[in-house]
């Protein structure tokens, strides 16, 4: 569990120099060899990470102070790395570690024999400009008088606060952790003692675990122990009777908690994808090349279909109990793609236009292409042309925020039979309200676009379709610099059509969606592999993960039910028919992405994943029927 510290310290990119730390947790001494993190505060900017690694010291200085119950040490380089701020308990002692001017990290360490023996304690951590002092159960104070004081200036600019970790899986938190206060610029603990449950002391416990029973030091029952009040069970009732229980679920694998009227819970169910259900099937007026759907402030969901055919043009639908119900028709002229995007609190919609209709005119004659960018009128209700920009038969659109500085990026395709030609990049004038040019990126063949941003790194991927000749070509990652994406990797694909970014956990992917390869006298193989990449920290680079064969694919979406993730895939063409199965993949850890459910489309051309009022949902819309469909994911 962690958030960036700029939610909790949003105007300062220094931590305050004098702070109390206030915790109140369980620990069970069953494992005395664990080191486990009550929090830590961890430096995400990678260029502070390799100036302090390529720092090299030998100092390894121990001093004790005048009580045998704390020490002061200076940390080695094997205890060195992005830490800024850390809380970490072992069985008898507590470790209070910090990074010094010079980047090396400095150890407090407290004796603590009593806290592991499974019963609820409070303690505070004071923290001065002279010294640090531990307060357990508001008992005597133990001081440690440090050789320097704690830095007047830690930056914490681009740091994560992590809860019961480090950020890694070693040193995970082992016991019952019930708050876990920052106290700037006073004392805590002479805001907490003398207090009658000094070992249940509360400053930010939430109401309904005000309540919860309690078991005090050996001997001396103070309450019912709360291990008594779960109960294990399909079904429990919730009352006056019951409040402060707990409820274990079984089946949901989840944990509740009695309020007194009913269930909180207090870990989330675990959802996992049982079976997909087809919910409802949409008469469209043309084949649809292209979903967007998206969410309107005061309207709900929303979803806007690319139509082929310009009449009656494309539509905008609005989700219902009924399912999706037609909104708003948009005049459009061979609709290939909808891109919403946000600027503050308005919503826009930019369609990418394409001539009179697709390939209803000859390769050879040149496109005059407009795509139109539309704004969301809260008092009419509806979207209303705001900007014109001429495209040449743009396959994607793509909207992005950098440095608080909106951005939109076209995909070109082609002019008649000329697919080398500059994708464009867009940047609105707040002044003027409007999209301008920014910047020319040479393409061949541009089928889509992939923005995203790893730590403070920002990258723009284009999918290459062809160069005129051949569908194998370099498919670009764009790194932002200097107000401007510079080229950063660039990577060998097969007509790709979509470029898919995902985390899992701490890792990054990309996956690509390969249409076709070109053989022998210019005839297509439609069964080939599409590929994932992983982000590789160390290489800097994106390097192969799995491949896995598709079928003239045009897209992927990735989306997650709880701890589960998924990628489906459309297959669009198998070199000899347009109805075919695209699949649904499940991220399996060391497998990969394995297999498991197979969806019947016909020329799928895009897939949508959304949720709405707890439920989850995919949709695909048919470049070859007029018809579109919507799937609910049902799970346990």
């Amino acid at each position: 569990m962690s958030f960036p510290s700029s939610e909790l310290l949003p105007d300062c990119h220094l931590f305050p120099h004098e702070f109390s730390i206030v915790v109140t947790l369980s620990i069970s001494h069953k494992d005395p060899q664990r080191n486990d993190y009550i929090f830590s505060l961890m430096d995400t900017n990678s260029s502070d990470r390799a100036r302090i690694k390529k720092q090299k010291s030998n100092i390894f200085k121990t001093s004790q102070t005048t009580t045998k119950d704390t020490q002061e040490r200076q940390v080695p380089s094997l205890d060195r790395g992005p830490l800024l701020l850390g809380l970490r308990y072992s069985r008898r002692r507590l470790h209070f570690l910090y990074r010094e001017p010079h980047g090396q990290v400095k150890r407090l360490v407290f004796r603590t024999a009593g806290l592991a023996d499974n019963h609820w304690h409070t303690f505070v951590l004071n923290v001065k400009s002279s010294s640090v002092t531990l307060t357990v159960d508001c008992n005597l104070p133990v001081e440690i008088v440090p050789s320097e004081p704690f830095p007047s200036e830690l930056n914490i600019h681009e740091s994560r606060f992590y809860v019961g970790s480090r950020g890694r899986w070693k040193g995970l938190f082992s016991g019952l952790l019930r708050q876990l206060v920052l106290v700037p610029g006073r004392d805590g603990a002479a805001h907490m003692c003398p207090s009658p449950e000094p070992q249940l002391t509360a400053l930010s416990v939430p109401p309904t675990l005000l309540d919860l029973p309690n078991t005090g030091r050996e001997g001396e029952e103070t309450g019912t122990r709360h291990e008594s009040g779960i109960s294990v069970g399909l079904d429990r009732p919730c009352s006056e009777h019951t409040q402060g229980q707990l409820w274990f679920n079984p089946l949901k694998k989840a944990l509740y908690l009695c309020d007194g009227s009913h269930w909180v819970t207090m870990l989330q169910d675990h959802h996992r994808l049982d079976y997909i259900l087809e919910h409802q099937i949409l008469t469209t007026t043309s084949e649809t090349n292209d979903i967007e759907v998206f969410q309107v402030a005061g309207m709900g969901v929303m979803a806007a279909l690319a139509h082929r055919s310009s009449a009656p043009g494309s539509t905008v639908y609005l989700w219902t109990r009924e399912g999706f119900q037609i909104y708003q028709n948009i005049s459009t002229h061979g609709a290939l793609a909808w891109r919403h995007f946000k600027i503050g609190k308005k919503s826009y919609l930019v369609v990418s236009n394409f001539g009179a209709g697709g390939g209803d005119r000859s390769d050879l004659e040149p496109e005059i292409d407009f795509s139109v960018i539309y704004k969301w009128s809260r008092k009419r209700r509806r979207f209303v042309r705001l900007q014109t920009l001429q495209t040449h038969c743009a396959r994607d659109w793509e909207a992005f925020t950098i440095n608080q500085q909106h951005y939109l990026a076209v995909a070109n395709h082609r002019i008649g039979n000329n697919h080398t030609i500059d994708s464009l990049i867009y940047k609105w004038n707040r002044l003027a309200k409007a999209f301008e040019l920014h910047q020319r990126l040479p393409t061949s063949g541009a089928y889509d676009w992939e923005f995203f941003s790893v730590g403070p790194y920002h990258f723009l991927v284009v999918a290459n379709a062809f160069d005129g000749v051949t569908t194998s070509v370099d498919s670009v990652i764009y790194v932002w610099v200097n107000e401007a994406f510079q080229v950063f990797q660039t990577i060998k694909t097969y007509c790709a059509t979509d470029w898919e970014m995902f985390q899992i956990g701490g890792r990054v992917f990309l996956v690509v969606a390969n249409g076709h390869r070109l053989v022998g006298s210019g005839q297509g193989r439609y069964a080939i592999n599409s590929t994932i990449y992983e982000l590789d920290l160390h290489a800097r680079m994106f390097v192969r993960f799995q491949d896995i064969t598709t079928y003239s694919a045009v897209d992927w979406e990735f989306f997650s039910l709880g701890e589960q993730y998924f990628l489906v895939v459309a297959n669009s063409f198998s070199g000899e028919t347009y109805s075919l199965n695209s699949v649904l993949y499940r991220w399996q850890g060391y497998e990969g992405f394995v297999p498991v459910h197979f969806l019947p489309t016909i020329g799928c051309s895009d897939w949508e994943f959304f949720t709405w009022k707890g439920e989850s949902y995919l949709m695909y819309s048919s470049a070859k029927a007029p018809l579109s469909k919507v799937f609910k994911l049902k799970t346990y």
